[in-house]
């Protein structure tokens, strides 16, 4: 979340700045502010009465000493007076740091001053092209066709033994999805990350600490009874490591990479732009997160963009990068970075990786923090990618890489799969 002093002393910037996701939120923000001043004033009153207090005490302790034991007695009421009136400032602070941490909650982070005005995807910005579109020809088929002709998915079992967005990987299929889980980790811990196997399932202090909470809890699976959620994304195990850690300024910055089955509700999602793998409850994906000076964030940023690339042009695949517009970002970034690949046979662009810098967004929630050369302590800037998601590589490598003899696999996944094709 923002920070309250940011939000202090740059009042109009932070609302010019929200503004680009098409919403004002100046009431928001005055209200924050005015919170704020209630909050310092009750601190500051509440620190004079408690220094009052500890003064009258010293002189009780003085007079009991001395013998004066009748002075005293007069001045203990004036302390019982005192520390009533410290509870019920206490009990104000309280609900103003409260009602001010709500308010927070329902505020996005600010956009970056490069991100784009826009309302909706189709006011994204191409920066990067890659690759050419494959020829296929007439009897080209989408993923969904191909991987019932070759036994790969059965959606059909997934449906049985769960419900519909929950595919069964089968044979070459499963032999796939693997393939890609060890190359994208290899890759990663090729350039520095940390491999980590967290749990799938994290409480709500994780969930409020990376921002999934209370902005996504709709879209999250809730287990109840232990009021735990299943994980949308290793972003939010990976970050929340760090949760209330205060690191060495040599530390970072902390390259993390971790596979993981991600849980999503998908609720409203429907249509033909959803058939087969474009869009599932439960799917495989590989992330990369770092935390870092904030002085580097952005250099590291492109960093993990050249990274994503990388691994794209190592699989042969057509693809483009995306600076999103503020009306399509998500809720906790600064600035995104969205990647897609080409899919032949539906001839039309899937999301296959969003890489993004949160600043201090995420790690004032999370309170991570390091030690500068100074001494003091400094919010780190957090920052995450897909490395890649896998439902959508598979959809596009199917399709793209499909000809008479069946599907040919991407050289730099065959050591990986032990075949070159896929075939009848």
């Amino acid at each position: 979340m923002l920070q309250v002093p940011f939000i202090r002393e740059n009042r109009d910037q932070v609302i010019q700045g929200l503004a680009k996701r098409n919403k004002d939120f100046t009431t928001q923000i005055d209200a924050i502010i005015a919170l704020d001043e209630t909050r310092r004033k009750t601190q500051n009153d509440l620190d004079n009465l408690l220094a009052e207090v500890n003064k009258l005490s010293k002189e009780i302790g003085e007079m009991m000493k001395s013998g004066r034991k009748d002075d005293a007695e007069k001045i203990k009421p004036q302390v019982a007076s005192l520390k009533e009136q410290i509870k019920t400032l206490e009990t104000t602070l309280a609900e103003t740091e409260e009602a001010q941490k709500q308010l927070l909650y329902q505020i996005p982070n600010v956009p970056n001053e490069i991100v784009p005005v826009g309302k909706t995807a189709d006011e994204n910005v191409e920066v990067y092209r890659w690759g050419s579109v494959p020829t296929l020809g007439d009897n080209k088929k989408p993923h969904w066709e191909l991987i019932e002709e070759y036994d790969l998915i059965d959606f059909e079992l997934g449906t049985k033994i769960t419900g519909a967005g929950f595919p069964v990987y089968k044979g070459k299929g499963a032999r796939l999805q693997r393939a890609l889980i060890n190359f994208f980790l290899d890759e990663a811990t090729a350039a520095g990350y940390r491999e980590f196997q967290p749990p799938l399932m994290v409480n709500e202090a994780s969930g409020y600490g990376t921002g999934q909470l209370p902005d996504k809890e709709g879209q999250m699976y809730h287990v109840g009874v232990d009021d735990l959620y299943l994980i949308p994304t290793a972003e939010v195990p990976l970050t929340n490591l760090y949760r209330d850690v205060i690191l060495k300024e040599s530390d970072l910055p902390v390259k993390m990479t971790g596979y993981t089955p991600c849980f999503r509700r998908e609720a409203g999602s429907w249509g033909a732009h959803v058939r087969g793998l474009n869009r599932l409850h439960q799917f495989d994906k590989v992330e990369i997160v770092q935390l870092v000076h904030p002085d580097q964030s952005y250099a590291i940023l492109e960093n993990m963009v050249e990274h994503v690339k990388q691994l794209l042009q190592k699989l042969g695949l057509h693809f483009r990068i995306i600076r999103l517009c503020g009306g399509d970002m998500g809720f906790t970034s600064s600035l995104t970075y969205d990647f897609e690949a080409w899919s032949g046979a539906q001839e039309r662009w899937l999301e296959v990786s969003s890489t993004s810098n949160f600043e201090t967004f995420q790690a004032n929630r999370l309170k991570c923090r390091f030690k500068n050369a100074d001494g003091k302590t400094q919010l780190v800037h957090t920052l995450n990618g897909s490395a890649l998601a896998l439902p959508r590589i598979v959809a596009s490598l199917l399709e793209n890489n499909q000809d008479a003899n069946g599907i040919k696999i991407p050289e730099a996944l065959v050591p990986y799969t032990g075949f070159d094709r896929i075939s009848k």
